[in-house]
């Protein structure tokens, strides 16, 4: 891990009934160079987000394990969680606070092995009452529904009502992150049906000021 105590606080923040609210997970553009870190900085500042994600596809692993460098230096100075999306060896390799699992990316069981206990692991699960349920039993630590509203980011057929997020987090005290779309304008519904983090990309990186986006989501989360 590169700064266990970042580890704890997340693991913290995800604890049940410790009246956090909601929270930020960031989830990284396809672009994560040039000028990009110092965004990244920026949008970390309003101490809104407990997580970052990253997330690029087709690069090779060595080229995105240094684009991640600095990136993981920005995240772990903020105290927040360093994790990655889809791949349990990069994960390691880096040192992240945790993985990201789609459904087709691998066993949570695995990268619980490679990772170690104090690794936060999450699944994707659509829709899925069912996946979640089998994500929580198998040892994930939170769970993701989505997407809630159209989005470009990662297109999805998947098209969960709020009210699932509701069901779990009346069942269940694994924490749930909704994500999909979400923008400060729509999210209310999300966090108000019990969703534990929003996670967002465009509403924020698509912006100029990556830290004046951030900020808009403060009343809506509760902050």
């Amino acid at each position: 891990m590169i700064l266990d105590e970042v580890a704890r606080d997340f693991a913290d923040s995800f604890a049940p009934g410790d009246g956090g609210g909601c929270s930020l997970y960031l989830i990284s553009p396809q672009d994560v160079g040039g000028a990009f870190p110092d965004r990244l900085k920026a949008a970390l500042e309003p101490g809104l987000a407990t997580a970052f994600q990253l997330r690029v596809k087709d690069t090779d692993e060595h080229e995105l394990a240094r684009l991640a460098e600095p990136l993981q230096r920005i995240c772990a100075d903020a105290e927040v969680a360093f994790i990655v999306n889809d791949s349990i060896e990069l994960a390691k390799r880096l040192g992240a606070d945790g993985v990201h699992l789609g459904q087709g990316d691998g066993d949570i069981a695995d990268a619980r092995r490679a990772l170690g206990q104090a690794a936060q692991i999450g699944r994707t699960c659509h829709d899925s009452r069912h996946l979640a349920m089998e994500a929580g039993e198998a040892g994930a630590d939170y769970v993701a529904f989505g997407a809630f509203y159209p989005t470009t980011t990662k297109p999805s057929d998947y098209r969960p009502d709020p009210s699932i997020l509701a069901w779990w987090s009346r069942l269940f005290e694994l924490p749930c992150v909704a994500i999909g779309g979400i923008t400060a304008d729509n999210a209310h519904p999300l966090v108000e049906a019990g969703a534990d983090f929003l996670a967002v990309c465009q509403a924020v990186w698509g912006r100029d000021d990556p830290a004046t986006a951030v900020q808009a989501f403060k009343e809506v989360l509760g902050g």
